[in-house]
């Protein structure tokens, strides 16, 4: 029997994905966000919107860029949870509102590839959870040493091939994901 999922979105915030210049596929990975939520709503699994907040900064909690990027679809049943680490368990509700929804499987997607998703993934596959990453729906910007395609591919690569997690990481297309009720 497979475990009931969560689609755990990362800091699609506005001051991330909305400004120029805007990640890789902004525009995609939004509309794949959106697909991923919908698919998760309609078996009865839990959405949660993590949002990074620093303050002091623009993404201090209530700024228009702290805000959830333009076109992101929010459900009133969705959940949010607020973060001021990469690791979107760390000082926060996320485990404790995985744990009363009965959750052992997290699908990840979202923004930085390279920093609040790669820590959170490993964080949730070091607390025992199976993971999915969605493979084309997390994004980042482009870096001097790489760009953000090739940041994306190393992401996707790396996660997925490590074995000495609790939970096993799986890099999948997200239009290959199913949820689990």
């Amino acid at each position: 029997m497979q475990e009931k999922a969560a689609l755990l979105v990362i800091d699609v915030q506005h001051g991330l994905i909305d400004q120029e210049p805007r990640p890789l596929e902004a525009t995609e990975v939004v509309d794949r966000i959106n697909a991923l939520a919908a698919a998760a709503r309609q078996a009865g699994c839990p959405v949660v919107f993590i949002q990074h907040e620093r303050p002091g900064s623009p993404l201090e909690h209530g700024s228009d860029y702290w805000q959830l990027a333009h076109g992101l679809v929010i459900e009133g049943t969705d959940l949010l949870v607020r973060k001021t680490t990469p690791d979107s368990f760390m000082r926060t509700p996320l485990e404790a509102l995985l744990q009363q929804h009965g959750v052992g499987v997290v699908v990840v997607a979202g923004y930085a590839c390279e920093f609040c998703v790669d820590t959170t993934t490993r964080r949730a596959a070091g607390l025992g959870y199976a993971v999915t990453l969605a493979a084309d729906a997390h994004t980042t910007h482009d870096k001097p040493h790489a760009s953000a395609a090739q940041i994306r591919a190393y992401e996707n690569a790396t996660l997925s091939s490590f074995k000495s997690f609790a939970g096993q990481i799986t890099a999948v297309p997200s239009a290959d994901i199913r949820f689990a009720a």
